[in-house]
């Protein structure tokens, strides 16, 4: 536990614009209001401080105390709220509410993201609609834990009344929803199919720490076209790069 707030040197992170784990860090230092340094990387091409720092996977982002990494965004969540634990805190001090937003964060990276990849990687067909009925069953598991009897019932956010660490998690991907939607030509995200987790989506994105970390729909939507350009082997600017 460090009593005293940092600096701005104090912690520097290494992440990618385009990069959903990289921007829960950048969301949760800005709730807590702990200053940091960033240093943009290309998530393709892992630089010598990315691989000094990260051996193991060489992947982003990378968190630096003091220069001592703190590697895996879900871990470096939980690394700020127990390393600087007054004001803001992204877990709640429940022990079950803690561990429900644990195992919702693992779903999260586990099961919905990999779900929502495939129907970005899908082509047109039967191969897509499965894709995207996958997406609607892991929807469907986070609508029923937000009604009535859920762990999450009757709550703004899955924090409470305040963004907390499964917010951060869920909603630093949740955006790709509305650009794959585009970019694909399919519908993810029916508001009448899942009203409660609509109405979260759209509260969590008007935040203005969120509106301040993730980018402009449309230059996330020109990445994800270039990228799917290049996932289909045609040309593509070097600097783009599959998260």
């Amino acid at each position: 536990m460090d009593q005293q707030p940092p600096t701005a040197f104090d912690l520097e992170l290494l992440g990618s614009w385009a990069d959903s784990h990289t921007h829960r860090v950048q969301l949760a230092l800005k709730l807590k209001g702990l200053p940091f340094e960033y240093q943009e990387e290309d998530p393709l091409r892992p630089s010598p401080a990315v691989l000094l720092h990260n051996p193991v996977y060489g992947s982003l982002p990378v968190l630096l105390h003091r220069g001592r990494a703190v590697l895996h965004s879900v871990v470096i969540l939980q690394y700020l709220d127990e390393t600087w634990p007054r004001g803001r805190l992204l877990l709640p001090s429940d022990p079950c509410d803690r561990a429900a937003a644990r195992f919702w964060s693992h779903f999260a990276d586990d099961k919905l993201a990999p779900s929502v990849a495939a129907v970005f990687s899908s082509c047109p067909g039967d191969g897509r609609k499965a894709a995207v009925e996958q997406v609607h069953q892991n929807l469907k598991l986070l609508e029923r834990e937000m009604g009535g009897g859920g762990a999450f019932e009757g709550r703004r956010f899955f924090g409470g009344d305040e963004i907390g660490l499964l917010d951060v998690v869920l909603g630093c991907g949740s955006y790709w929803l509305a650009v794959f939607e585009e970019a694909m030509e399919v519908k993810l995200v029916d508001p009448e199919a899942f009203p409660r987790f609509h109405a979260w989506l759209r509260d969590f994105e008007e935040q203005r720490e969120v509106r301040e970390t993730i980018p402009p729909i449309d230059k996330l939507l020109e990445y994800a076209n270039a990228v799917r350009q290049m996932m289909l082997g045609g040309t593509a600017d070097d600097n783009v790069a599959v998260n």
